[in-house]
């Protein structure tokens, strides 16, 4: 299912190399609170996120959580940054290689591959709960979630999506449950033809959606990311 939006190229992904093979383990590392920088790959930015309160021994919640296109490391942490302390998240924020993600100028390769490193990087360091590890994205972001999300299910049971352009040919593994805003104003990438018809299609799939549309435009409302903490948190 792939719903063109203004950022998308054509290309035909690489199945192959959209699987990850990083789960989570042991920590091997002590692990403060606080930003933590990871390097990887000629200095491309890696932000670990440890929320106030973590005490290294309690298992915490986990978001991999991607930019949009021209975004870093740093911008990868909206919408979820505010609500990290208070929900008890570890934010995993990598840049991705280029401006965009690899998958959604061609095909799945050098993101994949920095993503994997930097998930076995922080599950080193940090106690994670395997049932509440979800991947997020805004934008480009957001189309890389639910692409990445759905072709590793057996590691994200979780997806979040805040205001997606399309879903990327993939095989899918696994049936994460799936969050997916979208302001009804939105001009870079329109409701109508991105989540209006991404959202139906999971859902004809068989995945559990909680859909969100709001009056806004290409952003991420705070009640609307309370919202998909939340429905994340949710037992």
């Amino acid at each position: 299912m792939r719903a063109p939006g203004p950022q998308q190229r054509e290309g035909t992904p690489d199945v192959a190399s959209e699987r990850l093979t990083s789960r989570p383990t042991q920590p091997t590392v002590t692990t403060s609170p606080g930003e933590h920088h990871l390097r990887f790959d000629a200095g491309r930015g890696v932000l670990l996120y440890v929320p106030a309160g973590y005490d290294g021994v309690t298992p915490a919640p986990f978001v991999l959580s991607l930019h949009g296109a021209g975004g870093n490391e740093f911008s990868g942490q909206f919408p979820l940054r505010e609500l990290a302390d208070d929900a008890g998240l570890i934010l995993l924020s990598p840049a991705s290689h280029g401006r965009t993600w690899d998958a959604i100028i061609d095909r799945f390769g050098s993101d994949v591959a920095l993503i994997d490193r930097a998930l076995a990087e922080a599950f080193s360091r940090c106690a994670v709960d395997r049932d509440r590890i979800t991947i997020a994205g805004f934008s480009d972001g957001a189309s890389y979630a639910l692409s990445l999300g759905l072709s590793n299910g057996d590691v994200f049971g979780h997806v979040m999506a805040f205001s997606p352009g399309f879903v990327a040919p993939i095989e899918t593994v696994g049936e994460p449950r799936i969050f997916v805003s979208h302001g009804t104003q939105d001009t870079v990438l329109p409701i109508e033809p991105t989540s209006r018809r991404i959202v139906p299609g999971l859902k004809r799939k068989g995945y559990a959606v909680e859909y969100r549309e709001f009056e806004g435009g290409h952003t991420v409302p705070s009640d609307v990311a309370r919202e998909a903490v939340d429905w994340f948190l949710a037992p």
